[in-house]
């Protein structure tokens, strides 16, 4: 049994809600064999009995259900249990569409479903679904649907946004990397960044399919112009660019301010895009200029390239405990000693805006630096 993907006292018990039993067989092997309690449903009529007589600590839910329409389950689910739920969705677009409204409705993460032959499952989508469920084990919620975070209530007074000056932009840059639970937090962050904000880069933990609906539904929600980046993109104010999934983004010089590069290669920190290969291309490129954010996530990939950051001179900032889904990215800079100062989410935007050079200051107190 692998001790990483257990529980202090038992193993992390999971549901697995799929009408496939071919995917039912191919998801159960990957997680007993990393040590997690397995039980499965056909629908939403089992599942619904295995959750009252079981509570699992995580559901992974199949979106395309014979009784009840997938999110349906979902919404009810969160409204009437708040159990963590990952969604593993078919790659088809539609699927992409329904998984990015799953994480609206509160599912903590979207993984794909496995494809290939089952021996071909197992051995090349074992760590990355066993290491999302993991994550999601440790989810706490309160609240209703999609309000997840991982300590007691407070009253939320959000600090207001500072105006950002007309001045002329000299290439100050955002730089802000996220795994589980970032969708959310990254809505957050920029439905309440001004129109012209200096440009965003986004690396975000997603698969390759659901990273254009992602950025789409992004865009819905803020005054900047968010889409999915492109290799060689110049980056100007008002413009935020999402990382494609199973692709690096970095940063490179160029003649009227840093050029997005969308690279292959092999995956850094478990992970690609990897949150570290953005951060030191920052730092190697803009230094003073950026802006760091590490939001939450499981592991620790972000928080060497954030230490990078600081050491080049940029504000670095790290979403708080009591405000990430999983504190583990977010944990690893902090100890590291790369982080300058710790804010929950509804703070995040104020402090990047109050951190940028010859701007208005912010109208409220934000968290002290560490």
């Amino acid at each position: 049994m692998n001790a990483a993907f257990t529980g202090a006292t038992r193993p992390v018990r999971v549901l697995i809600v799929d009408d496939s039993a071919v995917a039912r067989e191919v998801l159960s092997a990957i997680l007993r064999r990393d040590g997690f309690e397995v039980e499965t449903a056909f629908g939403a009529q089992s599942a619904h009995v295995r959750i009252r007589n079981r509570r699992p600590d995580v559901v992974v839910l199949d979106l395309q259900m014979p009784e009840v329409d997938g999110l349906e389950f979902l919404e009810d689910v969160m409204q009437s249990i708040r159990l963590p739920v990952v969604v593993c969705s078919s790659i088809a677009q539609p699927g992409a569409k329904a998984a990015i409204r799953a994480l609206e409705l509160g599912a903590v993460d979207v993984i794909s479903k496995p494809t290939g032959g089952l021996r071909a499952m197992v051995d090349t989508d074992r760590r990355d679904l066993s290491s999302v469920v993991a994550a999601a084990a440790t989810a706490r919620f309160a609240g209703g649907a999609g309000h997840r975070i991982s300590g007691p209530t407070r009253a939320v007074t959000r600090p207001i946004v500072p105006r950002i000056e007309s001045s002329a932009w000299s290439g100050e840059t955002i730089v802000i990397g996220a795994s589980t639970g970032g969708t959310e937090a990254l809505r957050e962050i920029l439905s309440e960044m001004p129109e012209n904000s200096p440009p965003v880069v986004i690396a975000q933990h997603m698969p390759a399919a659901f990273t254009g609906a992602f950025a789409k539904r992004l865009n819905a929600h803020s005054a900047m112009d968010v889409h999915e980046a492109k290799d060689g993109e110049l980056l100007v104010p008002g413009i935020a660019v999402v990382a494609p999934g199973g692709k690096h983004i970095e940063l490179e010089a160029a003649g009227r301010g840093p050029r997005v590069r969308v690279v292959e290669g092999p995956t850094v920190s478990g992970h690609r895009p990897s949150v570290d290969v953005l951060f030191h291309s920052a730092a190697r490129v803009l230094g003073r200029r950026a802006i760091g954010v590490l939001l939450t996530g499981i592991g620790r990939d972000g928080a060497n390239g954030l230490f990078d950051l600081r050491e080049s001179g940029a504000h670095t900032i790290t979403q708080s405990e009591r405000s990430c889904v999983v504190f583990g990215m977010p944990a690893a800079a902090i100890q590291l000693g790369a982080s300058c100062q710790v804010a929950d989410i509804e703070d995040i935007p104020a402090a990047i805006v109050a951190a940028l050079p010859h701007r208005a200051a912010p109208t409220m107190p934000l968290h002290p630096r560490n």
